[in-house]
């Protein structure tokens, strides 16, 4: 069994799929075999597939095949997220507090006139930029951490979700395939 670029674009794939598809299997067909797809898990967008290349019913057998996988990632992502949002709380409330009255001075700019759109905001939208940027660049500096501890605490659940979705995928394409 094989896919190929063409058919993917055929079928309306994205632009950044269809390039790592062709950085990784060239101008050739791409084998479909359970092993390739779970060498490649992390590459492709697994949901999107069976979408376009099962059938409805190969769909739904794709769906309750993940199933477990998603409940553990899930399961794994939660007290990150909750982590994460709690390490980077205190920062957004700063930022938004910043930047409240630069956006509503802003969106009063942006509001007198659409004829004078482009004239009335580019200075609004300057002096918005002007006075969120150190706000903006201490929440980025606050954030950081937590997202590399999210991104640290979720890698491997998220890892094995994706070898989940692409052996899923392969083992009923493979199997859809071979009776046509």
């Amino acid at each position: 069994m094989t896919i190929t670029a063409e058919r993917l674009e055929r079928l309306g794939a994205c632009q950044e799929q269809i390039e790592k598809f062709r950085q990784i299997w060239k101008d050739g067909p791409a084998p479909m075999t359970v092993e390739s797809a779970v060498e490649n898990a992390d590459a492709f967008n697994w949901d999107w597939a069976a979408r376009y290349l099962l059938t409805p019913d190969n769909q739904d057998e794709y769906k309750r095949a993940i199933a477990p996988a998603g409940a553990e990632y899930e399961r794994a992502e939660a007290p990150a997220m909750a982590e994460y949002k709690r390490a980077i709380a205190p920062a957004w409330a700063e930022y938004k507090r910043a930047e409240a009255p630069a956006g509503a001075e802003y969106e009063r700019a942006e509001a007198s006139a659409m004829a004078e759109y482009e004239r009335a905001t580019a200075s609004a939208l300057a002096e918005y930029k002007r006075a969120i940027a150190p706000a903006w660049a201490e929440y980025e500096r606050a954030e950081a951490p937590a997202g590399a501890e999210y991104e640290r605490a979720t890698a491997s659940a998220w890892a094995e979700y994706e070898r989940a979705m692409a052996r899923a995928f392969a083992t009923l394409y493979i199997a859809q395939e071979a009776q046509k």
